[in-house]
């Protein structure tokens, strides 16, 4: 159709496959639902709710509960987005290139989170992705330099952990990165709760450093709730691009409610990093597939060449649900990537793998 933006037409729409009556593990959410006794105050909360009125544009309850459940340092500004993905978007739709003589680009590794490349694709800018090292999906800091020096990006994304490979890049690299870069550069630690590292105390020590955060990993993911940190002169320009009203009133409610209580998240995030241990172990003994460390709630294993899609599909027999990475980069061939999920769920799998691969 020619009234259809080319690029646009060139790519497929995000598929979301359907997970009833499979146990999930395909998506990196918390697998434990609220206590019922938290469950119950949390409705008494939304029953005080006004439906009938916009919300408070900015979110300001909600802000000032994240900077002090998560520390944000208190010279940061702080923007809302209903997920990560439009706080992406946001970013795509502020910058222009820091050269006159060179397209306005996005910069990222590969393989990496598949929304810096396609939201900067849908907002017509350059998408440039920098192969991660092939033995040890460990950033390539000379390539990243050399990519900047070269593409000149307005946006650098870096991953910290990385998805889908699990690991946490140098941080002296990203250090490296961070001083060379033209534009902005930013470190998206949507995996926070699984990792004791963080670049969030170090906002403030370079002027085009800002961090980007979701609580949909830490078991809120329904609410779909971002946020970004960064130096104010620059969280004030992107929030010009923000939609009036991007943040509801139910999640804006229910934000401040489960934060005040993370206590309860705290715990079932403790209890995902011990299965991490246990089942990455697990994998590792097995035979046929070879599990790669991993710092989120996510452990990426490559199998025996070819096996990946039919380890897939038999496990689907098994009514269990992961993701199929193999096709999708070229250092991804025979990958397969596992949510951690309950003890009963990860027990499951574990079976599975056993009979499938023993029949192997």
């Amino acid at each position: 159709m020619p009234i259809i933006r080319p690029e646009i037409q060139t790519l497929r729409a995000y598929h979301v496959p359907d997970a009833t009556g499979l146990i999930k593990l395909d998506a990196m959410e918390n697998p434990y639902a609220w206590p019922d006794d938290l469950r119950d105050a949390w409705l008494e909360t939304l029953r005080e709710v006004s439906l009938n009125r916009y919300p408070d544009p900015r979110g300001r309850e909600l802000q000032q509960t994240l900077r002090e459940a998560m520390a944000i340092p208190a010279d940061a500004a702080v923007l809302l987005g209903n997920g990560s993905d439009e706080l992406i978007q946001m970013l795509a739709l502020t910058v222009t290139a820091p050269k006159p003589d060179r397209a306005t680009t996005v910069l990222s590794v590969d393989p990496g989170f598949v929304m810096y490349r396609m939201i900067g694709l849908f907002a017509g800018l350059n998408y440039v992705g920098v192969p991660l090292k092939a033995d040890d999906f460990a950033l390539d800091a000379d390539a990243v330099l050399a990519a900047i020096d070269r593409h000149c990006p307005a946006l650098t994304f870096i991953a910290y952990p990385n998805n889908p490979t699990g690991n946490l890049f140098d941080p002296a690299a990203i250090e490296a990165v961070i001083e060379a870069a033209p534009g902005l550069v930013i470190v998206d630690e949507a995996y926070a709760p699984f990792t004791d590292e963080s670049f969030l105390p170090k906002l403030g020590r370079w002027p085009n450093l800002l961090v980007m955060r979701t609580v949909s990993k830490m078991g809120l993911a329904g609410l779909r709730l971002g946020y970004l940190a960064g130096p104010p002169h620059i969280v004030e320009q992107i929030d010009k691009t923000r939609l009036p009203y991007n943040i509801n009133v139910l999640t804006q409610a229910s934000g401040v409610f489960a934060l005040r209580h993370r206590a309860v998240l705290d715990e079932q995030t403790r209890a995902i990093r011990t299965e991490r241990t246990r089942l990455f172990d697990a994998l590792t003994a097995l035979d046929g597939l070879t599990p790669y460390p991993s710092e989120a709630n996510f452990i990426l294993a490559r199998t025996t060449p070819g096996r990946a899609g039919p380890i897939f599909d038999a496990l689907l027999d098994h009514h269990i649900l992961i993701k199929k990475l193999d096709g999708a980069h070229p250092l991804l061939v025979d990958c397969l990537r596992i949510t951690v999920g309950t003890p009963e769920e990860n027990d499951a799998l574990l079976a599975a793998l056993r009979e499938i691969l023993t029949a192997a």
